[in-house]
């Protein structure tokens, strides 16, 4: 179904960014060791998880020559399941360039800033990310 039809995101759902899951599917990654600790604790306790149409198509261009191409497309469609594949709003967008025109959050760039404007929107607290940029904006970065 399209699009997807968002459930209500609970504010202690984990945000998934680029850079965590990226580090859980490429086992090479620097941070692989880090993000599967992290992942498997995230699952032991049966986190709520969330992310945005923006993070996966980010995690779709970089996985598309790789062997865990169809990693992204399963966690997109189980996403989509639970109403946790979040589409950014007008205002989502527009926060985001201007928080981008402005320099906040360390510099982050485009998908960071859209990242962080829908965590703010959403009052979500933590992601599942080591990005500087999180901290930079006030998030709790889970590895």
């Amino acid at each position: 179904m399209w699009p997807p039809v968002m459930m209500n995101i609970n504010p202690d759902a984990v945000f998934l960014d680029t850079v965590g899951l990226l580090a859980i599917w490429d086992r090479t990654d620097q941070w692989h060791p880090n993000a599967s600790i992290a992942f498997k604790q995230l699952q032991a306790d049966d986190s709520d998880l969330a992310t945005t149409t923006f993070i996966l198509a980010e995690c779709g261009n970089a996985a598309a020559r790789r062997p865990y191409r169809l990693a992204v497309d399963q966690l997109r469609e189980q996403l989509e399941a639970d109403g946790a594949l979040i589409i950014p709003t007008e205002d989502d967008w527009k926060q985001a360039w201007l928080a981008y025109r402005r320099g906040e959050a360390g510099n982050a760039g485009l998908v960071d800033q859209l990242s962080i404007a829908v965590m703010q929107r959403l009052r979500l607290r933590r992601a599942f990310t080591n990005d500087g940029h999180f901290r930079a904006a006030g998030f709790l970065t889970l590895f």
